[in-house]
């Protein structure tokens, strides 16, 4: 019994110490991390062709594309090609209603059927709607944009503006998460909190540095460069597409830009619970390198953090009250798990400070701890076996 007791301090210790640790390594991360810059303008030199790579996204893409098309002018020829990826549902008839109402002519909007994928080739995710766009576009940048995302009317104009100035050949954009079921409450700001300090932003931007980066619903490409890594098409097989794709770009010595845009564009990546579990489960094990030891133990760590609080407090609770011999000690666990607790609430507001995301349901990390502890052994699974591991109802093995 004194080794349960002794191990239910430790663990809420663990908690509370591993939250200020964490807290405090995001907070140096982002301090100084680099921003969307402000100010934009039209650019005369250049052109631009936005691609929308859309599969199943009745739901999303006719807000997707009022928002590009209300964009202030990047550059002046520019254009927005969107290409339906095969979609069993009114995706490309919506896609046309939404140009119709922005009043989009042939000039700034076009639509193109992606076609059957190959027989004896693999192709997965967007990699095949990415590359037949790229066989009409002819300017000088190409932005891949996905269906779920949402531009502020000036965003297109920074950021050209801004891959130019910096003389990137990729520039990328962490936009504004944006929660819209209680699955996403659960798992996305915990998400979050793992990828600023698993692909620090700094480093990222740091061409001596060979970490590398990009957000996949935003990325901005020098035509020249995209095509001398081999595109998408040198990619038909790659799951997580954009760390692949981030990575050609400084392994090539190109320059590699991934800055925060909260204040330019919003994120809301999965609309159901199913939709999240499959979304995860497909790029959790490949995003830590097909690492069994990366993805469980991270899983764990996960467990202890956001989930181990809630189970420790009540548990400690408890405890004290049936072994009186033991309370004081029970007592310190107890105080350590809230305290673990009220850090969860710290992380939310540090949270909501930089990336604009509400404190709403901020407790349910606690559960969003449980699911990812059960979707880490489901992604590797998945990968691993094949079964299972879908994307959009796709299979990807």
């Amino acid at each position: 019994m004194a080794f349960l007791c002794w191990l239910l301090l430790l663990l809420a210790a663990a908690a509370a110490a591993g939250l200020t640790l964490l807290i405090a390594a995001l907070d140096g991360v982002f301090r100084e991390a680099p921003k969307l810059r402000q100010r934009g303008g039209c650019q005369p030199a250049a052109s631009l062709t936005v691609v929308v790579p859309a599969y199943n996204e009745a739901h999303n893409i006719a807000a997707c594309l009022d928002s590009v098309l209300a964009s202030d002018p990047p550059c002046p020829h520019w254009r927005l090609l969107v290409v339906d990826d095969g979609s069993s549902d009114a995706t490309a008839e919506l896609a046309r209603a939404a140009a119709r109402a922005a009043g989009a002519g042939p000039e700034r909007f076009a639509l193109l059927e992606a076609g059957p994928r190959p027989a004896q080739e693999r192709w997965v995710g967007k990699n095949w709607a990415c590359s037949r766009a790229m066989e009409q576009v002819t300017s000088d940048w190409v932005l891949f944009l996905d269906a779920d995302l949402r531009l502020r009317t000036a965003t297109l104009q920074r950021a050209l503006g801004q891959a130019m100035a910096e003389g990137a050949d990729l520039l990328s954009l962490a936009p504004r998460l944006e929660c819209g079921c209680l699955a996403e409450w659960m798992v996305q700001p915990i998400v979050v909190s793992l990828l600023g300090l698993g692909f620090p932003i700094r480093a990222a931007n740091d061409p001596a540095d060979p970490t590398a980066f990009a957000a996949g619903p935003f990325m901005l490409f020098r035509r020249s460069a995209y095509e001398s890594i081999g595109g998408h098409r040198a990619l038909a097989a790659e799951v997580v597409e954009d760390l692949a794709l981030a990575r050609r770009i400084k392994g090539a010595g190109l320059r590699l830009c991934y800055v925060l845009g909260v204040d330019g564009a919003q994120l809301g990546m999965y609309p159901s619970f199913a939709a999240l579990w499959e979304g995860w489960s497909k790029n959790w094990f490949v995003g830590l390198e097909r690492s069994l030891a990366k993805a469980l133990g991270a899983a764990a760590v996960v467990l202890l953090l956001f989930s181990g609080p809630w189970l420790l407090a009540p548990a400690a609770a408890i405890a004290a009250l049936v072994l009186p011999e033991r309370r004081p000690l029970l007592l310190a666990a107890l105080g350590l798990a809230l305290l673990a607790i009220g850090l969860h609430l710290a992380l939310r507001l540090w949270t909501r400070r930089h990336f604009e995301l509400p404190l709403r349901h901020w407790w349910l990390m606690g559960l969003g701890g449980l699911v990812i502890g059960a979707l880490a052994p489901t992604s590797v699974w998945r990968t691993l076996s094949g079964r299972g591991w879908t994307w959009k109802g796709r299979p990807l093995a």
